[in-house]
């Protein structure tokens, strides 16, 4: 959690002391009236306000900005959310509570706060809209990306925001179900230009990564004791000594231990309390001198706690209470009553009155609302009411559970799927249907990415049955969370296990999950590999089958790449077309699987064009939590192909996405890719940074996943700076080390061969130009042959030196302009040791021109050093110079690309995961950066690379 404010909030937060008086709105919506404590002023909070009145302002002018109130309860997080509701003037307001007992129902906390724009989503993409009503209930729910509400609740926000700015408003956000929590941060941290205000207020401990983070304390001794003053003159002098010591700067305690103290009941006994217990006390002596109806017309109102009036009285009838008993309640100040509601004055007094009540009274409460509430659309809260009665197995509480939990699926409610699954199997008898609930849990949980939570579900799971299919999925579950927590060995050895049980029963699912082990033995090393890809060989897969032939394009590349299996070119061509054919298998992960062979086999045109496929797939349909790795693909194939700019931005977005999944195997990977791109621009810093966490290793004995990228990246970044022992050094590491198989260990051979010929050693590079030389045979692809050639005119006598590098020149592609560069500088550099000075001008200044304007700052200069060895002065190339696109930023030059292609910001936004607003803004912006003042205009640009 970041405590720093919006980028465009000039109001520097920080720790404060102080606070206002508490008091607490209604707070669902369509509640008239407001509970109030009285109140002059916020006192003490003049600087949280200012950072509210900031936000507000921003909103004013159309720009978006969130915040996070963090505090005790009491402390004041109500009064700053009711604060920013006056104060918005010229601006609608929506705003929920977060309801405790909705805790497991999907998408509840959410419905309340987004029923006022419902009715705008027809306006949204269709798989949004789609995703919205079914995780509302509004429509037949289909399971989909979990992230997808996510997107769909920026784009609802979006669409009400257009008819004038809002401000959203979300108190107790604690209680929210995590299907709620997790799609409005999801959306909080892509709000940008739309003119909405989020704040949200929580109690301390509430994660929210990512947003501006304003913690609250208490009031400081002169600032509690005037609050205290104001509002309890009649106090002694000792009892306010002792209210004061006891609240601890606490407003809501200030105001409500006076109570106790005037119904001369002692505020603690002994020992001081902790503030939230002594102020619970305080409410419970209030609550203790009601009538026995009323104190239990308040328990049934504190286990509902929806606040439906009528629920509340049907259920109470069975306890002999009836309507007439509230009064006291209420006129003692505990809750408040309206037609349709019951509400409590505080949450503290809900849980003081839930709390003190005996278990036995507690479930009878239980069972009088379970049998109240009767209507379809109130099968959810009956079977939780039902389940927390249960004291043993009951198959009929079980099942009701379970279907609670296929309706949370379905709605992509994964966590609160989870929490129902595991209840119905804690109340199973034991045996096969307690193993599935489980199993169905850790299904549901792995959804959500939980790690630590599915491995304990499905060893649940695995320790109550034997059963053969149940056992693969709890399996296939340990071996998910493994990879995605970077434990490579462990998922492999796992997904093994799986594909064996399964190998005779269903090939094709042992073929699924021997391709995830491939996968995992490829981060690993030479022995894991080839044990991985001969199992995967071995299956018996009927030979037309597309998974068929992309299994077997991957054995030919993993085996070739560790220098084992046929050689021959002609069967590498015949596999890629009989792939290609089939369309690489079809399923999301196949396809990838395809992609990155392709990548591994040097076909890096066709593999940025599936995996560019592939990438239009998952945002067409909004599987955003599928594009990590696709993200990553594509990256690397638009790094592979010169195309750096295009990579950073991929990359970039791959990290953010993997970081807020927390999927640590893609992190460490994908910033790798980082650190070479930040090494080709020069950036020690942010190379050394991303280097760092590529090379954090999450399991103990294996390599890190990023290893080999981080070891090319700082190799690289060494060579720009001419630092020639340091990358030796490292590129023998890498090429010496396990995971010399993976890309970069094949790559960054020509790297290799540079270091070791510029420090004098060039033994050293005879035995990996031989590798690099297998390689070229086996692609047969003019790039490939293009780095032998140059390699080759690096070792070669005088007398052919120059061909070599002509060669070199002639194969290189016109797109990979940073390695042509790299070449025609080597040459550049020879023709001038050579004294042929005006030859080695027209190398050198080609060189240098394309080094600049890609933004590759140290190989330009060491351009330009040797055009100034020549005899020609040129001039320094400047920060940050280069193509059109290099006046943008990252966010820009994404949106940019995709409007050039005739996309409309609805498009773009769908595929960018922002809103339409946030799309015409950065337009707004980029536009005078080119010098363009429309669209058509953009055609007319060269955008395919600038410096990042």
């Amino acid at each position: 959690m970041v405590d720093l404010p919006p980028p465009r909030c000039s109001v520097k937060l920080r720790p404060l002391t102080g606070c206002g008086i508490c008091y607490v709105p209604a707070i669902r919506p369509g509640i008239s009236g407001r509970f109030k404590y009285p109140r002059q002023v916020l006192h003490g909070r003049s600087d949280e306000i200012s950072v509210i009145d900031r936000l507000l302002a921003d909103c004013r002018t159309g720009l978006s900005g969130c915040l996070l109130i963090t505090g005790e309860p009491g402390i004041g997080k109500t009064a700053l959310l009711e604060h920013a509701a006056s104060a918005a003037d010229g601006v609608r307001v929506v705003r929920s509570t977060a309801i405790e007992s909705e805790a497991h129902l999907p998408f509840a906390g959410l419905h309340l706060l987004l029923r006022p724009a419902l009715d705008r989503t027809d306006a949204l993409p269709a798989p949004q809209a789609r995703a919205l009503r079914g995780a509302f209930g509004l429509a037949p729910a289909e399971p989909g990306d979990r992230m997808l509400v996510g997107l769909a609740v920026l784009s609802l926000l979006a669409e009400f925001a257009a008819g004038g700015s809002v401000l959203c408003l979300v108190d107790d956000a604690q209680w929210l179900d995590r299907a709620s929590a997790e799609a409005l941060l999801f959306a909080a941290r892509r709000l940008d230009a739309e003119g909405i205000a989020l704040i949200i207020a929580a109690r301390t401990g509430f994660d929210a990564s990512g947003l501006a983070h304003m913690p609250l304390t208490g009031l400081d001794a002169p600032a509690a004791a005037g609050l205290l003053a104001e509002h309890a003159a009649t106090l002694t002098p000792s009892d306010r000594y002792r209210v004061l010591a006891e609240a601890q700067g606490n407003p809501l305690a200030l105001l409500e231990l006076p109570v106790a103290l005037a119904a001369d009941r002692p505020v603690t006994t002994g020992q001081a309390l902790p503030m939230t217990d002594a102020v619970q006390a305080a409410f419970l002596d209030q609550v203790r001198r009601l009538p026995e109806p009323s104190q239990h017309l308040l328990l049934v109102a504190a286990t509902e706690d929806t606040g439906d009036r009528d629920v509340v009285l049907r259920a109470a009838g069975p306890l002999g209470c009836r309507p007439t008993d509230l009064v006291p309640a209420e006129t003692a100040g505990l809750l408040r009553v309206d037609n349709h509601t019951v509400r409590f004055r505080h949450p503290l007094v809900r849980s003081a009155v839930y709390q003190a009540a005996p278990i036995s009274l507690r479930l009878v409460v239980h069972t009088a609302l379970a049998e109240v509430l009767h209507r379809p659309e109130d099968a959810d809260r009956r079977a939780w009411h039902h389940a927390v009665v249960a004291a043993g197995p009951d198959e009929h509480v079980a099942a009701e559970l379970e279907n609670t939990a296929q309706r949370a699926t379905e709605r992509s409610g994964y966590a609160a799927a989870a929490a129902a699954y595991e209840r119905a199997a804690q109340l199973t008898e034991s045996g096969t249907d307690r193993a599935r609930r489980f199993v169905l849990a850790a299904e549901a949980i792995a959804e959500e990415g939980d790690i630590e939570r599915m491995t304990e579900l499905a060893r649940h799971g695995a320790a109550a049955t034997d059963d053969p299919d149940l056992t693969v999925r709890v399996i296939r579950v340990r071996a998910a969370a493994a990879f995605h927590h970077g434990l490579l060995r462990t998922a492999r050895q796992l997904l093994m296990e799986a594909a064996e049980l399964t190998r005779a029963g269903d090939p094709e699912s042992a073929a699924h999950m021997m391709l995830d082990a491939v996968h995992a033995a490829w981060y690993l090393g030479k022995h894991e590999i080839a044990d991985s890809a001969n199992r995967l060989d071995a299956l018996p897969l009927p030979p037309d089958d597309p998974l068929t032939h992309v299994a077997r394009l991957l054995t030919w590349v993993v085996r070739s790449a560790i220098g084992q299996g046929d050689r021959d070119p002609e069967t590498l061509t015949r596999r890629i077309a009989a792939a290609e054919r089939t369309g690489f298998g079809g399923p999301h992960d196949t396809i990838l699987v395809g992609a990155t062979s392709l990548q591994a086999a040097g076909q890096d045109t066709e593999a940025h064009r599936v995996a560019g496929e592939l990438l239009a797939q998952c945002r067409g349909r909004g599987w955003i939590g599928r594009t990590p790795p696709v993200l990553a693909c594509a990256a690397r194939a638009s790094l592979f192909l010169g195309r750096h700019t295009e990579a950073w931005d991929e990359a970039t977005e791959a990290l953010h996405i993997a970081e807020e999944l927390g999927h640590r195997q893609w992190t460490a990977e994908i910033s790798g890719v980082l650190a070479y791109l930040s090494a080709v621009a020069g950036d020690e810093r942010r190379c050394y940074a991303f280097a760092d966490d590529a090379l954090a290793a999450p399991e103990p004995g294996a390599p890190p996943p990023g290893m080999s990228w981080a070891h090319w990246a700082l190799a690289l970044l060494d060579l720009g700076h001419a630092r020639w022992e340091s990358a030796r050094t490292r590129l023998a590491a890498l090429h010496t080390g396990p995971v010399r198989h993976q890309l970069p260990g094949l790559r960054s051979i020509p790297d290799l061969v540079e270091a070791a010929v510029r420090l004098g050693r060039p033994a050293d590079a005879h035995k990996p130009l031989a590798r690099l030389t297998d390689w070229a045979h086996d692609a047969t692809q003019p790039w490939i042959d293009a780095h032998v050639q140059r390699c080759r005119a690096l070792l070669a006598p005088e007398a052919d030196a120059a061909e070599l590098y002509q060669a070199a020149l002639r194969l290189h592609p016109d797109d990979r302009q940073f390695e042509r560069a790299r070449t025609a500088l080597l040459y550049g550099e020879w023709l001038r040791r050579m004294r042929r000075k005006t030859e080695a001008r027209t190398q050198l200044r080609d060189a240098f021109e394309t080094f600049r304007r890609l933004g590759a700052t140290p190989w330009a200069e060491r351009a330009r050093a040797e055009l100034d060895a020549t005899g020609e002065v040129v001039r320094k190339p400047e920060a940050g110079q280069g193509g059109p696109l290099a006046v943008l930023t990252s966010q820009e030059r994404k949106i940019i690309r995709l409007a050039a292609r005739g996309l409309s910001n609805r498009d773009i936004a769908a595929q960018l995961f922002l809103s339409p607003r946030t799309i015409g803004y950065h337009l707004y912006k980029a536009f005078p950066k080119l010098g363009v003042t429309a669209r058509t205009e953009l055609a007319a640009l060269e955008l395919t690379d600038a410096a990042p």
